[in-house]
């Protein structure tokens, strides 16, 4: 007789295992390294917003308004105040999007600054905890 080379079903079934295990241990570590990923992101997009506006007030000396919105960052807005040095090419390259596909909301005169800059989260309501939880210019890492 003439043995046929191959894994067992039961060699398969033990791999099959092994493998299940490995992922479900690495799965949730890898998930959690792209929430906090997005987490980073806004608070770079936040950075990059709040040196555009700071520029922007010096060259307009006044912050956009929460009408004319980070558009303004954009191009110079025909709303009141209107900016008297708008910068060739402006400020922004685009409108900021949130790492969840939104823009970012913008309040001037904020609430907790001179001007807050801020997203709902991957959920897009007010409120939440963990990624559906707010984000903003105004907290820190460990809020």
């Amino acid at each position: 007789m003439h043995k046929q080379s191959g894994f067992s079903l039961i060699e398969i079934l033990v791999v099959l295992v092994i493998m299940g295990l490995l992922i479900s241990v690495v799965a949730p570590t890898v998930l959690n390294s792209a929430d906090d990923a997005r987490l980073q992101k806004a608070r770079a997009d936040f950075k990059s917003i709040e040196t555009a506006l700071k520029i922007y007030r010096l060259d307009n000396f006044t912050y956009p308004t929460t009408e004319q919105g980070l558009a303004a960052l954009v191009e110079p807005t025909t709303l009141a105040p209107e900016p008297r040095n708008f910068k060739t090419g402006g400020y922004l390259d685009g409108v900021p999007i949130d790492p969840w596909g939104r823009a970012y909301l913008y309040l001037s005169p904020g609430e907790n600054g001179a001007v807050d800059i801020y997203s709902f989260g991957a959920d897009g309501l007010p409120g939440g905890d963990d990624q559906n939880a707010d984000i903003g210019n105004w907290k820190t890492d460990s809020d």
